[in-house]
């Protein structure tokens, strides 16, 4: 489930602080996967299961969220809400990998920071991504520096522990045995999160999130990952 990554010795050693990071649009360019996964994924399912859905009735079934109107489309359909949207995130998940292997995406050019800051205190990531999206993303670009990485489950208990909820967040402290830190992210969920985990949210401008209104107050806003470095320097 969790992935743990050996870098020498930073694992070895508890630690009051760490920095953890959003991975779409902070480590990946872009604000996250593309909504055709979702309807493809959706595509997979129904074929398998010899469905035929149109119009009103799908479109609550291609989106992201388990919610009401998800729920409302299964029932009609007389199939089961939660079987269903694992098994349309399971495809989803799939789907994304094989995306990022073709080389839809890209890292931030600013990620090399990441390496640097790790030599200071320990790294981690966590994302609302699908978790075997987070591990291919470590795994295919070699983000060596990471000693904890987190996506979230698939299915509706992975969907509901999505940031803000600071479930993850959670984890990845124990797992780093820390009881503070940063966590960089792109979103206002991503400093409401940390809030909730007792870290320092660290807000991260780029060209997709450039002209948006935060709506919370970040303990500090930054434009590239290599501002982090100073950040961290300064952290008691």
């Amino acid at each position: 489930m969790t992935a743990i990554h050996d870098t020498d010795d930073r694992n070895d050693r508890a630690t009051d602080g760490v920095v953890l990071f959003d991975m779409d649009g902070v480590i990946l360019d872009g604000w996250g996967t593309d909504d055709i996964v979702h309807s493809r994924a959706l595509d997979d399912v129904l074929e398998e299961r010899d469905l035929r859905v149109t119009g009103d009735l799908r479109r609550p079934l291609e989106t992201h969220a388990y919610d009401d109107d998800f729920r409302g489309a299964c029932e009609e359909l007389g199939v089961d809400p939660a079987a269903l949207f694992r098994a349309r995130e399971e495809r989803g998940a799939k789907r994304s990998v094989a995306r990022l292997a073709a080389g839809t995406r890209r890292l931030c050019p600013d990620v090399d920071a990441i390496g640097e800051i790790a030599e200071r205190v320990p790294v981690g990531l966590v994302s609302n991504n699908y978790h075997p999206t987070v591990e291919f993303v470590v795994d295919h670009f070699r983000l060596d520096a990471f000693s904890f990485a987190r996506g979230r489950d698939l299915g509706p208990e992975g969907f509901r522990r999505r940031k803000p909820d600071p479930h993850y967040l959670n984890e990845a402290l124990d797992a780093l045995d820390a009881s503070a830190g940063l966590y960089v992210g792109d979103r206002a969920t991503d400093v409401i999160a940390a809030e909730r985990a007792g870290l320092d949210g660290v807000f991260l401008r780029r060209e997709h999130n450039a002209a948006l209104d935060l709506d919370v107050e970040p303990t500090a806003e930054i434009d590239t990952l290599r501002d982090l470095v100073g950040l961290v320097e300064t952290t008691p």
